[in-house]
This record gives structure tokens, sequence and C-alpha cells, in this order.
């Protein structure tokens, strides 16, 4: 029996409260959730907002939502606070991009854990995406005092040279399937850049995002320099789009809002970034080894419950070997363990959330009426958000279960002859965010990444990312990049300076 749920704007007494939450009375400094603005606990005025344990169905702690004004008096802060950090020599900010790296390592276990029993990640899950937040800070230290400008040889007697500057405050918003991962993801490298941030995680898993701009703090960078709201994306989230003082949106989420965001910016004339879904295909052919393309295929989908934009969702097996693939497979997920995330031995955790559930049962049961399910396909009997490893063979590339994200752990099997078909069927789709081939061919594995249209190929592995590569996609899965280099550039504009050398040169006329 779930327990009453606890007054809005404050989490449970820390006698009943599971031990995760003590590290935010430790770090925040209060027992109440609120949004984090100018280094205080902002407590909102809105809508009640619950969080849920996915695992339990209990309630974990509630808050009200910042709304509008959080996010006004947010949005000041990070001005202010960015003149302050843009002031600081390039060597500075690096040193304290690199301290709270060491902040996110010294804190490591207890954010883990609390990102697990919030998001319902296993542990192992949590504690390996927590870790690459720190490599993110770590990573992007470095090139705090590397984003150089170039002198360009222009055809007259002027000195011409570029230097790249920050946008100043920048608008991130972030889903609730890995909430302190893509925090750190865009946190990074717009400091790095010289940028101040209002974030605004999803209402449904905002504790580490907002335990994440304390540690900002505590590694030496400007009080505000990060802002993190709780709110509602109606009220909240609506007002930081179009809030005069941004410079830039990102958006880490689904393309039904991106589209809304997108258009809620373009009104301001405000340029943006969106990461959003995917649908990506992952190609086995009959001369991959089939152990590992089996078990790539099932960390590919299966792994995070599903709930991932790169998941390999689309299961293009070569006619040969499809029927194999598709009996291994379908035994290798009805033995994922399943269950707690806190659990060491948990392999699988629970859907994040209700809503989520509830639509990948409702697409699952659609596509029943013309598909065979292998393995799972019903929701799990028990309490908590739990939907089990699902395999469904005999998709056509056209049904609605190959085309939409589905966003859980429910892969489609679609067999095909030769080479070209793969790559037709691969890329018959909206999105363009992944894909991976499975191949004992090198040349082959060069020849279909390169025909995927994919901002992320894998060749004989999947779901491989690091801080270091540009990751992003094309068509309906967005445009823009995070990480590595690329995203870098993402947050600074370049600035081209004329200074004239010749004191006799005539004055420049028409365009």
């Amino acid at each position: 029996m779930s327990p009453a749920p606890t007054p809005s704007g404050s989490i449970p007494a820390l006698t009943s409260a599971p031990p995760e939450l003590d590290i935010w009375q430790r770090l925040m400094g209060t027992t109440e959730i609120g949004s984090h603005v100018a280094g205080q606990v902002l407590p909102g005025t809105g809508d009640e907002v619950e969080l849920v344990d996915p695992a339990a169905e209990t309630v974990l702690a509630g808050y009200r939502d910042g709304a509008e004004a959080a996010v006004d008096a947010a949005v000041d802060a990070a001005a202010s606070a960015q003149r302050i950090w843009w002031g600081l020599t390039a060597s500075e900010r690096g040193r304290i991009l690199w301290g709270i790296g060491a902040q996110v390592r010294e804190h490591l276990e207890q954010i883990a854990r609390l990102e697990a029993r919030s998001a319902g990640k296993p542990l192992q899950d949590a504690t390996g995406e927590t870790t690459k937040v720190a490599e993110m800070f770590e990573y992007y230290a470095g090139w705090a005092d590397k984003q150089h400008g170039e002198v360009i040889p222009v055809p007259t007697s002027h000195l011409t040279y570029t230097v790249r500057e920050p946008y100043g405050v920048i608008a991130q918003m972030t889903p609730w399937n890995a909430p302190v991962f893509t925090a750190g993801w865009q946190l990074a490298p717009a400091l790095a850049a010289g940028n101040g941030v209002v974030l605004k995680p999803s209402e449904l898993s905002p504790l580490t995002s907002l335990l994440l701009a304390r540690l900002v703090e505590r590694a030496g960078a400007p009080v505000g320099l990060v802002n993190v709201i709780a709110g509602l994306g109606p009220t909240a989230g609506n007002r930081l789009v179009t809030h005069p003082g941004i410079a830039k949106v990102v958006f880490v989420g689904s393309p039904a809002t991106g589209r809304r965001i997108a258009a809620a910016a373009a009104e301001q004339l405000t340029p943006c970034v969106l990461e959003l879904g995917g649908k990506s295909a992952n190609i086995v052919f009959d001369d991959a080894i089939l152990d590992r393309a089996v078990g790539g295929a099932a960390a590919a989908i299966f792994s995070g419950s599903g709930q991932s934009c790169v998941a390999g969702s689309r299961l293009l097996v070569q006619r040969s070997v499809h029927d194999q693939v598709v009996e291994r497979l379908g035994k290798l997920g009805a033995a994922i363990r399943q269950g707690d995330p806190m659990d060491p031995d948990t392999q699988v955790g629970p859907v994040q959330n209700r809503a989520q559930l509830e639509r990948i049962t409702a697409m699952v049961q659609d596509a029943r009426a013309g598909a065979e399910v292998v393995t799972g396909g019903m929701r799990l009997e028990r309490p908590g958000f739990f939907y089990p490893p699902t395999l469904l063979a005999g998709v056509a590339n056209t049904d609605d279960i190959a085309q939409r994200e589905v966003f859980g752990p429910v892969v489609a099997a679609i067999p095909f002859d030769d080479e070209e078909e793969a790559i037709a069927l691969a890329n018959a789709t909206d999105f363009g965010l992944a894909g991976a081939v499975w191949t004992g061919a090198a040349d082959r594995g060069h020849r279909v990444a390169a025909a995927l249209r994919a901002g992320t190929v894998w060749v004989n592995s999947y779901k491989t990312i690091n801080v270091m590569a540009p990751f992003g996609g094309f068509g309906h899965s967005g445009f823009g990049r995070s990480s590595g280099y690329d995203g870098l550039l993402e947050y600074s504009e370049p600035k081209a300076v004329w200074v004239e050398t010749d004191a006799e040169a005539p004055l420049a006329f028409g365009y």
C-alpha cells in the first residue's frame, strides 16, 4: 500500500524517507524541494507535483511548480553570474570545471543511488552515467583555454581575426529518462564556452539535476551561474523558452515537444539545438558473429528499459539467419533479470512513470494484431512500472510499431534479403539519430555506415557513447550537436574583427 502523499514542498521525514534522499538535506541544507536559483532553494508557488518511486509506485517527495516567477529570477541570476564567469581567465574557468568533475566524483555513489531511486535506473547504470558526468566536466575543462580564433589573410590592408564569444544565458531542457547524464551532457560545454545556464529538467525527475547545480557552486563557480527549475512544462518551460533574456534554447526530448519549443523560440528569433527521438535500425548480416550481434541487440533495446533515444528498436536481420537470431534474442530477453533498481543484480529496472508504461502497453497491444510476440508483450503483474523485454516478429517496416518511437523495451524484428534492401529499410523512417551494422566484412561495415542517414553509426557494437564524439541526429531526430568539439561550438558565436593597418587607406563604400 502506498503511503499518503507528503505535504507539497517537503520530503518525508528522514526517519521514513529512503536513505537515498539523505544527500539532498546534506548538500541543499533543507528538507524542502524547490528550484535552485542564485544559490538558494526557491520554493514553488504553483501546482503540486509528486515524485514517485517507479519501482514501488510510492511517493518519494513533493514540491510546488516553480512556474514563471522562478524562471524570471533564474534568468536574472544567470545573467549576473555569467558576466563574472566571462571575466575570469580561460584557465581559471578550466580549473573550476575540473573541480566540478571532482565534486561529482566525491559524491558519485550517493548521486547514483538517488538517480536509481528517483528515475528507476538500475544502480549499475546510474553509477556509470554519473561517472560520465564527471568525465564531461573534465573533458570540457581541457577545452576552456583552447577555443582559439584565427587570423584571416584578407586581400586588403586589414588585420582580420576572429574570436568566439558566449551567447550569454542558455536555456536547457532535459528529459526524465537519464536526468543527471543529460544535465551534465549540456552543462559542461555551455560553461566551458563562457555561458550562464537555466536548466529545466523533467518535473518527474529533477532531484539529481538540482544537486548538480549545488556542486557547480561548491567547485567555485559564481553563485547563480547554473540555476535549475523544479517546474512544469506549460508554466516554467514555456516561460523559459520565450523569455527575452534567453539567448539560445537547447532541448532534449520528444519530437512533438521539440516542434512546439522550436516554434515558440522562433517567435523570439532564438536559435535552438534539438536532440529528439529515434527509431534506430540495428542491422545484422549473415556473416556477423551472431553471439555478439544477439548480445548487442539485447543491450541496444532492453538496457535502461529501452528508454533511450538511440535504442535499437528496429532489428533488421538478413533472412538466412533471421529465425535463428529471433529465437536466440527471445531467449536472452526472457532471461534478463528485471527488478529493484537498488539490487546490484538487476539488469533492467522499471519504466520511469505510469504514463509511459501505459503508452508502451497500448502500442504493443495494437501491434499484436499483426505481429508475433516472441517474448514479453504484457506488463508485469507486480508493484512498480515494470514492462518486460519484448520481441515482436513478423513486423513490416511500414507498421506503426516500426515507425513510431516506443521508448520502452520493445524491439521489432524485420527480415531483409541483401545489403541494398537493408539500407533502404533502415533509411525508410522520419528519424535519423543512430544505427548499427553487424558484419564480418570490413568493407561492408564502412559502406553501410556511409549509406545510413543517421548522426551516429556503430559497426559491430551498439550504444557506445563518449563525450569526445559529436552526438545528434538528422530529420525528425533534431538538429545541432551535443558533446565533442562540435557540441562546444554550439555554445559560442564567432565574431570577425577588422583592424585597418594602413593610415592612408581609402574609406570603403558599397557592400
